[in-house]
Formats: structure tokens, sequence, C-alpha cells
């Protein structure tokens, strides 16, 4: 093979690969975003520092996955570039992450459905072929795992509490619902990526992820939301109505303030 055609099919591989860290930090740069809006504002103080926790995870995981995706991209842009300086249609997180927070009940029906394919996916990319990718997922996946307990044991505790706290659960449950397939959604990029054993395909994941969240649901009390329509457009930068304001607080210092420091 020609020095040309090495150099272009690494050009392609980092290029996939920078596509692919954006949109896995892209949805914990925003439900980050989300998580934050709940400081202060959790029913117990002890809740508001568990989210809060989750929400620093969530961040560094972001800056971790945003800067790997700007250094494989050949723009050497950083994480804060790439958080503030992109518009609307160029973020690529599941339009799962970016739903408003609801009552408590839905952003635990939220949490539930994301942290449980996290960690998963985290699970499988540790044995990634590419060494940043699973360094990353590796230090990740411990977070994702307590993430993922916190989401469980909250949906029992609403689902087994009293009617009201079990009925709100259900519903956060069926709000949610048609917001987790385009977590499993493949495409010619995640099906490069696990053809060259650098990433799972995500539709590989979903069973393992049916059967852990009707477990959950199972021992909480719950329903297993029925199939209905199918949300989509995040990964192609098409995002609900709720994103737009949403973006625009997150990015309004910078803006205001572009090259300020402190």
């Amino acid at each position: 093979m020609t020095s040309e055609r090495t150099g272009a099919l690494a050009g392609t591989r980092d290029h996939d690969i920078a596509e692919y860290a954006l949109r896995l930090g892209d949805d914990a740069l925003i439900l980050c975003q989300r998580l934050c809006a709940w400081v202060t504002n959790a029913p117990t103080v002890e809740e508001d520092l568990a989210l809060s926790n989750i929400a620093l995870d969530l961040l560094g995981h972001a800056r971790a996955l945003l800067t790997l995706s700007g250094r494989r991209d050949g723009t050497d842009r950083s994480d804060d570039d790439l958080a503030y300086r992109r518009t609307e249609r160029e973020f690529r997180n599941a339009l799962l992450s970016e739903l408003p927070n609801g009552d408590f009940a839905v952003t635990i029906a939220r949490q539930l459905a994301y942290t449980h394919s996290t960690s998963l996916l985290y699970a499988e990319l540790a044995a990634s072929a590419d060494e940043e990718l699973a360094s990353f997922a590796a230090r990740a996946a411990k977070e994702a795992e307590y993430h993922r307990l916190h989401a469980a044991q909250w949906t029992v505790r609403l689902g087994r509490g009293t009617e009201e706290s079990r009925r709100r659960m259900q519903a956060g449950l069926e709000h949610v619902w048609p917001y987790t397939a385009e977590l499993f959604e493949a495409d010619a990029l995640t099906a490069r990526l696990d053809a060259a054993g650098t990433a799972c395909a995500p539709a590989r994941l979903r069973a393992a992820w049916e059967g852990e969240v009707a477990e959950v649901l199972a021992e909480a009390g719950l329903t297993v939301p029925a199939p209905s329509w199918q949300a989509t457009g995040g990964r192609a930068g098409v995002h609900t109505e709720a994103f737009a304001p949403l973006l625009a607080e997150f990015q309004s210092v910078f803006r205001q303030y572009p090259g300020g420091v402190w």
C-alpha cells in the first residue's frame, strides 16, 4: 500500500473518531447543562449534591471527548471552542439529552435511559482499538456505573413510594421513551467504526439495555412503555424546540464577553 493511500486511510479513521467523540461529548455536555438546573432545586439537599456531582462527571466526560474530537479532526479546536463557538445545527447530541427536566420523575426517567446506555457503551469502548477512546472509556465507565445505580435506585423509590410518585414516574417514562431509540441508531459512521473494532455498533447494545431497564422497572412495579413513535435527528443537527433556549443560555456569557478570561 502506498504512503498516500495509508495516509488517506488514517485521515478517514481520525475523522470518523472525531465525529464519534463529538456525538458522545455533546450528549454529556447538554445533559450536564440540564442537570445543573436542579442545583438548589432538587427535592433534598442530599439529592442536590448527588445531581451536582453527576453533572460534574458529565462535564469531565464532555471536556475529554470534545478535546479528543478537536485534535483528531485536524482543526485543533479546544473543548471551549466546540462548546461555545458552534451553532445549534452543529451540535450532534441525541435528542434525549436535551429534553426539558420536567418534574423530578421525568429527570429520573431520562437518567435511567441515558445512564444504562452509557454504562454499557463505555464498557465496550474500553476495549476499543483506538487507545484514546479506550483510555477515556475505562475511566468514564466507573462514573457511569454510579450514575446508573443512582437512576435505578430513584426509579424504584418513586415506583414503590406513594400512589402519586408511582403515577409521576410512569408518566415520566412514557414521556421520554420515544427518545430512547435514537441512542441505538446505526449509520455509516458507526458501521465503519464497528468494522474497525473502534466502537460497538449501537444496535448490539439495545437488547442488553432493554433487559437491564426492564429489570429495574419490574422491581419498581412499573411498566415498560409500549412502542410508539421514535424521535430522531439529533445526530444530524436537527433538534427540538427546547434546544435553542438551552444553548443560548449556555453560551450567553462567552458570547457577551468573547475572549474574556477569569
